[in-house]
């Protein structure tokens, strides 16, 4: 989907994006990563250590909760800054069907860019897992195409 700049308000939703995370995810993201802790993929170590089970890398939620925003927008190249603080983790059980994140946003800003050329657009986004709110403050900015 790529958004209508001249459509965009402060105060638009940005359509929700539900995402599944599996076992299967956190092993491909371990490979790509380098990350191989064994809090994101051995019950027992996540259990010693005080977690309620293996969770999702942090840097995996984050990267899919700036799916949101680059499916919105329609280029990754757009995303001009982005961030987050990471608040819970993302507990993911070892079935078939995994961890639901469930992905929303809102267009917080608008603004000119200093450079000239593209609006601005600073994107509130909210993750939650089970039902839990999993990373704060997240926020992306992203120009909008011309």
């Amino acid at each position: 989907m790529t958004v209508d700049p001249a459509k965009v308000a402060v105060g638009d939703q940005l359509p929700a994006l539900d995402l599944r995370v599996t076992r299967a995810d956190l092993v491909r993201y371990a490979g790509a990563s380098g990350d191989f802790n064994p809090i994101h993929w051995n019950d027992r170590t996540a259990v010693q250590v005080g977690l309620p089970g293996v969770i999702a890398h942090g840097m995996l939620t984050m990267a899919l909760a700036g799916r949101l925003v680059t499916r919105w927008v329609g280029d990754p190249g757009a995303v001009r800054s982005y961030g987050v603080r990471f608040t819970r983790p993302v507990v993911v059980p070892d079935d078939d069907e995994g961890a639901l994140l469930e992905l929303t946003g809102k267009v917080a800003e608008l603004r000119d860019s200093d450079t000239g050329g593209a609006r601005i657009a600073k994107i509130d986004i909210t993750a939650r897992f089970d039902g839990k709110t999993v990373l704060g403050r997240a926020t992306a900015e992203v120009a909008l195409p011309d």
